[in-house]
């Protein structure tokens, strides 16, 4: 009977692997946005303090300019430090404790920068929308007034009501109070997609467990059960009577191997890899993951011979893409002898991976190779060729860009630096 070994297990890890990578990704990029959008939200508001800087130079001099300076440095320090002073789920007492340590040493730079000084308010706004959300209203209702009257009412400012109207810190408050809001829910919106994203890929392998457990059952248990039986039974009458045992063992034997041609039959299944299946899983995934795809609507370009390799590039180059690009847009390019994967994102230094290595030995199966490397003038590149005598036309969401690729396998490219793909 034919022993040859049934790769459920490979298809599960396979599988597994795919959605962990999805999951690896989807949290890398989640990090990575936060940190970003939390330094550019720390960092660029601190331009806006310049008006501040000029205005404690012209208003004051000497030892008050001084004052104003160290105050203005302190405020500016004290802003950079709120991350680490108040993470996620602060106390409210501590909240408020710096909240009014921000506030003291506003009130204490205004006389020494005068109108401008209310500038500083915008940062106490953005602190109290992120805290209260639409209950800082009245707060932020109180220092846009503070910004436009008080100027008025101070005489020795010489600002007059149509001057303090024109200023525009009374109107930039409140503007920035609604755009604080709204990047705040975009923030909260983007986080809960990426948890689901990473949920979603975990449910994805687990469901595959899942149901090769379930077929795995349907093909075998009866049928082990019924060998079970027969076995048992052969035994049993093998002392009593041999010609009996024989035809239960020859029964057993017979369905063994519709067993496993049935079990071979669901692993082809799975293992099936054709390049229009995978265009249209990757086209899916990039849209998941937010990039834009530009992927040929057509195979037919492809020989036939060639699609399940052309597959298999087609699906290692995008999980590359995905997993650690963080390009915002790839192109795949198909003709009769090649497929080319081509994105805008960053290159890598690294050793190449199983998927590449994997990807090599297929290529060299059907007497091709594999390139990749870095794209020009930015992104990164992979090439899956064999020999073609004649190649047709390459199929492209760009005609410009599917013609040159189908000049390719003919000009003999040395393989490109290895690198990002694994």
């Amino acid at each position: 009977m034919d022993q040859s070994p049934v790769p459920w297990v490979t298809v599960s890890d396979e599988v597994a692997r795919h959605n962990e990578a999805e999951a690896q990704w989807v949290a890398a990029q989640s990090q990575w946005t936060r940190s970003w959008r939390r330094a550019a939200m720390l960092a660029i508001p601190l331009v806006y303090l310049i008006f501040v800087f000029v205005s404690v130079g012209q208003n004051s001099r000497g030892s008050a300019a001084v004052a104003g300076y160290v105050l203005l440095s302190a405020f500016a320090a004290c802003w950079l430090l709120t991350p680490a002073v108040l993470p996620p789920c602060t106390p409210a007492l501590r909240f408020w404790a710096w909240f009014a340590l921000l506030a003291a040493l506003t009130a204490a730079d205004i006389p020494f920068a005068r109108a401008a000084g209310f500038v500083m308010c915008v940062y106490l706004t953005i602190l109290a929308v992120a805290r209260l959300g639409p209950r800082s209203a009245p707060l932020v209702a109180a220092m846009a007034v503070a910004a436009l009257w008080i100027p008025v009412a101070v005489g020795s400012w010489h600002v007059t009501l149509a001057k303090s109207f024109a200023d525009v810190t009374p109107v930039a408050i409140p503007v920035v109070a609604i755009v604080t809001a709204v990047t705040i829910q975009v923030i909260h919106a983007n986080q809960a997609l990426a948890e689901t994203r990473a949920e979603l890929a975990r449910l994805a392998a687990e469901n595959e467990r899942i149901r090769i457990a379930r077929d795995l059952h349907d093909l075998l248990g009866h049928s082990l059960t019924t060998i079970t039986v027969k076995a048992g039974l052969a035994r049993r009458l093998g002392p009593t009577d041999p010609e009996g045992a024989v035809g239960q063992i020859t029964e057993v034997e017979e369905l063994c191997r519709r067993v496993l041609a049935d079990v071979r039959a669901a692993v082809s299944g799975y293992r099936e890899v054709t390049l229009a299946s995978e265009l249209a899983r990757g086209r899916e995934l990039l849209r998941a993951s937010g990039i834009t795809a530009d992927l040929p609507a057509a195979t037919e370009v492809a020989d036939p011979v060639h699609q399940e390799l052309f597959g298999w590039a087609v699906r290692e180059g995008l999980t590359n893409v995905i997993r650690h690009s963080r390009a915002r847009s790839v192109t795949v390019r198909v003709s009769a002898s090649c497929v080319e994967i081509i994105d805008d994102g960053q290159g890598s230094a690294a050793d190449p991976g199983n998927g590449l290595s994997g990807l090599r030995e297929r290529a060299s199966a059907a007497g091709g190779g594999v390139d990749a490397g870095p794209a020009q003038p930015t992104g990164w590149r992979l090439r899956v060729w064999v020999p073609a005598e004649d190649a047709p036309s390459a199929v492209a969401g760009t005609p410009d860009g599917a013609a040159e690729t189908a000049r390719a396998p003919r000009k003999g490219l040395l393989p490109a630096p290895q690198g990002r793909l694994r």
